[in-house]
């Protein structure tokens, strides 16, 4: 009962954050309800005893929302960071809606198409060895070469956005 009660809560705790992360209009407060979300996944994970996926929730993600907040003082201007942005138009939120509503609609369709909602979840257990393997492994459906080529995709977009920040007008 207690584990159905902290579900619930760590539940809520993602959704009422990713709904902030994703209203509000300051980018900072968006950057802490999104640290929220990591750190309620990582507690739905340490729930599930996949301990060391939580604690790799959050080294890895806590860091990286460390990063949004460096670049959101950096590329960002003054003026943004203290709530002066432009204003929404109801033409991009009709757009956002639909491409969002679009996405759904593809994702549901993948799931009926696939059967996945219809699997029992004592076929769905995986021991935390064979998450790792599938994760780090070399071999044919391993992820250790897409990771390390992400890894160097993001250090060089680290470098552009800190080269652009810098970059002195000519005058």
């Amino acid at each position: 009962m207690g584990n159905v009660i902290m579900f619930i809560v760590f539940a809520a705790v993602i959704v009422v954050s990713a709904l902030l992360c994703v209203t509000t209009k300051r980018i900072m407060r968006a950057a802490t309800f999104l640290l929220f979300v990591l750190f309620g996944v990582a507690g739905i994970y340490f729930l599930l005893d996949y301990t060391y996926l939580g604690a790799a929730q959050i080294s890895v993600y806590a860091g990286g929302v460390v990063m949004i907040y460096v670049f959101a003082i950096q590329l960002v201007s003054k003026r943004t960071l203290q709530g002066m942005e432009e204003k929404l138009k109801a033409n991009r939120l009709v757009r956002g809606g639909l491409a969002a509503l679009a996405g759904l609609v593809v994702v549901c369709l993948i799931l009926f198409k696939t059967g996945f909602y219809t699997l029992e979840p004592a076929n769905l257990e995986l021991s935390m060895k064979t998450i790792g393997k599938a994760l780090v492994g070399a071999d044919k459906y391993g992820y250790v070469l897409p990771f390390e080529f992400i890894s160097l995709f993001l250090l060089a977009c680290i470098i552009g956005g800190l080269v652009v920040a810098r970059k002195e007008e000519k005058k």
